[in-house]
Parts: C-alpha cells; structure tokens; sequence
C-alpha cells in the first residue's frame, strides 16, 4: 500500500510538472509571438510617424530619394534609425529610444521642439546608424558610379574608425529631401544674396585720427563699423583660481598692444559673397600652386563654389559668414586691403583677448561667473541658470536655438564691439600652442604667436558652447582634419570647411603711421 501510494504520489507531481512546463512554455511562445507583435507594430511607418510629430518629416521623406527608390522598394524608418534587425543593438537601441520617447510624450511639447536644429548633421549623426546602411547597401562600388563617389567610398572605408567617420555625413539629403543640399558643385550659392539696388560706393573712408569710422569698399555696396581700440597693457591668460581654467591659457603675462582697429561685429554673408562673387574661382585649384602665389600678387582668386549650402539656410545679409577656411580669411583680408587700400588682416591672439576684455579684467566682460552660468554644475542643471545679464551680450547654447544672428542682436563690450564671445568662433593670426606662454617672456609687446605650426588659435566660443567656454581667456583651434572629413573633394576644399558650422572671423586694420 505504501509503495502504491508513494507511485500515485510520484505519478501527481510529474503531471504537475508537466502542466507547469506546458504552461509556461505556451505563456512564453504567447509572450514571444506579442512581443513580436509589439516589436513589429512599434516599427511601421505608420506608428514612427504617430509619435514623431515633425512638420516636415513625413512630406521631406516621400520626396526623398530613398523612398522614391528606381527599384520601388521603400526604405521605412526604422531601416535607417535603428541597428539592423536580428541583432542584439536593434532590440536595445530601439528599447532605449521607446523609453525616450515615453517620457518626452508625458513631460515635453512637441511644438516647442527646435525641429531646423533637429534636421542639421549634428543631431543626425546621433540617430542614423552606418551598420544599417552597410547593411542595405552592400555593394559600395556600384555600376555606374562616377570617380568622385568612388573615391569618397574609398575615402570612407580607409579612414571610417580613424575619423569616425559617418555615412549621412555625405548623404544628409537621401532619407528626408532637402532642396538646399547637394554634392554638386554650387556656383549659384549665394547669388540671391546680392542687391543691384544698394548704393555703390566709388571711394573706401579717409582716415583724419585714431577714430572709430565706417569702411566703404569701393565699387560695391558693402559698409561697415571699425572701432578705434588704444593701445595698452592688460594681463593676458587666466589666474590659476580662474574657475574652468585650462592649462594653456598660462601662466598670465603682461602683454602690451599697440592701437589698431576691429570691426565691430564679424564679417557677414553680405560683404563675404561680395568677395567671392569678384574673386571667384570656377575650376578647380591646385593648393600649393595657389598658396605660395597668393603672399603677394596684385589680384586675388577666391574661393571655388561650395558644395552644398554653407549658410546652413539660416540665411544671408547681416547674419554673420560661416564654414570657411583659415585660408579663405586671410585671402578676405587681403581682397579688403586692395580694395580699400589700408592693411587689413586677421586678429592677433592678443589683440583678440585685449579687444574682448575691454579693459576688463574678469573671465568676461559682463556681470557674473562662469560657476553661475554653466550648464556643467549639477545645481544649474537641477534649479536652472539666471541667464538675464548674460543673454543680452552673448549668443551661446542656452539662448542660440543652434543657429547664428546678426551682431546687432546683443550688446557691445566696453570697447564697442559686438558677439566677440559666442555666436561664431572666431579666426586669429597666430599658429596654435598650448605653451606659448611659458614659452616667451613675462611683459611683451604685440606677440604674433608660433612661427610655425599645424592648426590656427580660434577664440571666443560660439552658438554651441557652454558658458565655461565663452571666457575671455579660453583658448581653442582649428581642426583642420576633422573639419574637412566628409568632403568628397580630391584634393579636399581649401576654401569651405565641410565639417564645422561655427567658425566664422573679424578683421583687424593697421593705422596710418603718419596719422
């Protein structure tokens, strides 16, 4: 009896296994096939568009290029801005974005959403994926494909990990439509700009003083303010308890400036497009050739046409020119300098900082602290940033909306001069070092910088920076490399940067020694 039982007993307990395995394996097959429902469901058009809520994204993406496929194949959201389906990123980027967009439906409004910013490169290359275009686009080297894009698949496949280099950074327009881009050559960029209507003016200012004046550039209508900056001696750099200080900007020297002038804002799209319509060259150029006969030749050749649309469709006129190269500056001041016949160029270092510390000398010109102003101390992040004295002088992150303005948005230093921090980075004279200053003297006279070097000093911060960046003495330079990267060119630009929207520069002009 005792055996019988302890079988019937077993016999209970295996068929209660049993009903608990055939449960659990029918919930988890229940379990997997709605979850791949879910998954599937989450990833139509239809549901990527019920919660994305952009203006323009659903016209721009059945214009584009990879709906309207020579094959008819539609490529769907999902294909380019998740991992590719079947592997492991797909389900866990797609999760990360899910909970993304979660918690933006219940605490965010769509329509205060910065969708132009949203649709520029930088945001882009955040969520498209390159292993999803490999993974489409499997041949790289297609029949028919011309030179110029065999070579740019060649360039991307040997310097892809190096660079960091990614596919939308060339193909920006193929997923949503943008009329504005282009890898062709455009040599009608910025030819809606120009205005027979304005004045030309048939004479540059006459200098009488040391004076602040309005330079006219003869035989053409652009005008702008100078400013008249004295000479003097101000401690260049920042103190060792400067709060965010770098090390290359020290040891502090006590550097001596003789007068010059500075324009008041930076250079805009109106007086650049002027340079390059007069000056433009329509072929291609060869780099050194062009160098080494442009230090001082009687005429100037300017840039080639750019490629794609370098005002980013922020617009024209006063708007401050962007995207072009340390070369193309310097070619600027020298086209100013035979126009008007003064001596124009680019900003020392020096003259840049003392100009920007207006006889100040706190980390900037204006009332407050970098401590106060930064979003990189977790008690700004979390109560938020008085930002009413700083936004009136400065164009940065906080108040740029990811685009630049016109100087005369903001106020001017003591000095007169507006944007000298944020808005654009701004060009110098000098090659970049971060020893410079252990490296001369502790009191001189306008210092020009290295002899020599790779990459130019910018300085000033720009529409992206945090306010830490935006101090007077905060140093940084151009990255010539990373700014050209994905320029499909052979040889690359030496005139339009494909990779950097906030550069930009100012000019300086020597005074009349006999003045």
């Amino acid at each position: 009896m005792a055996q019988e039982k302890k079988k019937r007993m077993k016999l209970k307990k295996w068929k209660k296994r049993r009903l608990l395995f055939t449960t659990g394996l029918v919930s988890g097959l229940l379990l997997m096939f709605f979850f791949d429902r879910v998954v599937s469901y989450t990833s139509t058009d239809e549901y990527c568009m019920s919660c994305h809520i952009h203006p323009e994204a659903d016209q721009t993406w059945e214009q584009s290029s990879h709906h309207n496929t020579k094959s008819g194949v539609v490529v769907h959201c999902v294909d380019c801005h998740l991992p590719p389906k079947g592997t492991f990123n797909h389900l866990w980027v797609k999760g990360q974005i899910g909970l993304h967009d979660l918690w933006a439906y219940w605490t965010k409004d769509s329509a205060s959403f910065n969708w132009a910013q949203k649709r520029r490169l930088e945001h882009a290359v955040k969520i498209v994926y390159n292993e999803s275009c490999e993974d489409c686009h499997k041949a790289l080297y297609t029949k028919g494909m011309s030179n110029e894009a065999a070579f740019s698949h060649m360039y991307y496949e040997e310097n892809k990990e190096k660079l960091n280099l990614q596919c939308i950074g060339c193909h920006l327009d193929v997923g949503h439509y943008d009329p504005q881009y282009s890898h062709k050559q455009n040599t009608l960029f910025g030819a809606s700009a120009t205005d027979e209507t304005k004045e030309i003016f048939d004479s540059a200012a006459k200098l009488t003083g040391f004076e602040h004046f309005t330079e006219k550039v003869p035989g053409t209508s652009i005008s702008f303010d100078m400013k008249a900056i004295p000479g003097g001696t101000f401690k260049m750099g920042s103190p060792a308890n400067e709060q965010f200080r770098n090390e290359d900007e020290g040891p502090v020297r006590d550097v001596t400036v003789s007068p010059f002038y500075m324009s008041e804002v930076e250079v805009t799209w109106d007086a650049f497009l002027t340079f390059r319509f007069e000056t433009q060259t329509e072929g291609r150029v060869d780099q050194n050739l062009t160098r080494a006969k442009n230090l001082e030749p009687d005429a100037v050749s300017g840039p080639t046409p750019p490629y794609g649309q370098p005002d980013q469709g922020w617009g024209y006129d006063d708007n401050p020119a962007i995207t072009m190269s340390h070369y193309a500056a310097e070619i600027y001041c020298k086209w100013l300098t035979l126009k008007t016949g003064k001596k124009y160029r680019l900003p020392t270092e020096a003259e840049w900082e003392y100009a920007a510390r207006g006889n100040t000398s706190t980390p900037y010109y204006f009332e407050g602290s970098p401590k106060k102003y930064t979003r990189e101390r977790w008690l700004n992040r979390v109560f938020g940033i008085d930002t009413a004295v700083i936004n009136s002088y400065v164009i940065y992150q906080e108040n740029s909306g990811g685009r630049t303005y016109p100087g005369n948005k903001v106020k001017a230093n003591p000095f007169g001069l507006k944007n000298m921090l944020g808005n654009v980075m701004e060009y110098c004279s000098d090659w970049y070092s971060p020893t410079i200053y252990s490296e001369t003297e502790q009191s001189i006279t306008d210092p020009k910088g290295p002899e020599s070097g790779t990459e130019h000093v910018v300085r000033g911060g720009s529409y992206s920076s945090d306010a830490k960046d935006l101090r007077a003495a905060s140093r940084d330079y151009s990255r010539t490399e990373e700014w050209l990267k994905t320029d499909p060119q052979s040889p690359k630009s030496m005139w339009w940067l494909s990779d950097c929207t906030k550069i930009g520069f100012r000019v300086v002009c020597e005074p009349d020694k006999n003045q």
